[in-house]
């Protein structure tokens, strides 16, 4: 598992758009990737919806936002589309992407069901692309405003 003080992995996925996103992408000023389980969903809308109501503090701050999720680029433009999300959103690789090189592609379970699925987490990161601070098994309610603040403070 990557920690803090480490170097983001620089691991290529795909935007919205199509076009390829890395991690090095933001280097020379700070980012937050933040990591959710599945578009349009109930924690991650409001968990994107906060970031996006928030994106003119974070980019005052000088902070650069992405949203990554295991979803296809054609859902998550869907998504963007329905709920006015300005952040821009990543697709991770399905297998050996940047959730598996951080180790937040865990298994989990839920009524005696066990499946892979993402662990919801932030990481922010500094000018140079490395790891500032990380969040794991994030509660939405808050988050967003808690990370301006550490970003601000960085």
């Amino acid at each position: 598992m990557v920690d803090v003080g480490e170097v983001m992995p620089d691991v290529a996925m795909q935007g919205a758009d199509g076009a390829v996103i890395r991690p090095g992408d933001f280097a020379g000023r700070k980012a937050v990737l933040f990591f959710y389980p599945k578009d349009d969903t109930p924690g991650c809308t409001t968990e994107n919806l906060d970031f996006t109501a928030m994106a003119d503090d974070f980019a005052a701050a000088g902070v650069a936002l992405l949203g990554i999720s295991k979803d296809p680029p054609a859902k998550h433009a869907k998504f963007a589309a329905k709920h006015g999300l300005t952040v821009p959103l990543a697709s991770d690789p399905v297998e050996d992407g940047l959730a598996d090189a951080l180790g937040i592609w865990v298994q989990k379970s839920m009524y005696g069901r066990t499946y892979m699925g993402m662990e919801r987490t932030t990481y922010l990161l500094d000018t140079d692309g490395r790891i500032a601070r990380v969040w794991r098994k994030v509660k939405v309610k808050g988050h967003a405003a808690e990370v301006l603040e550490a970003a601000q403070a960085l």
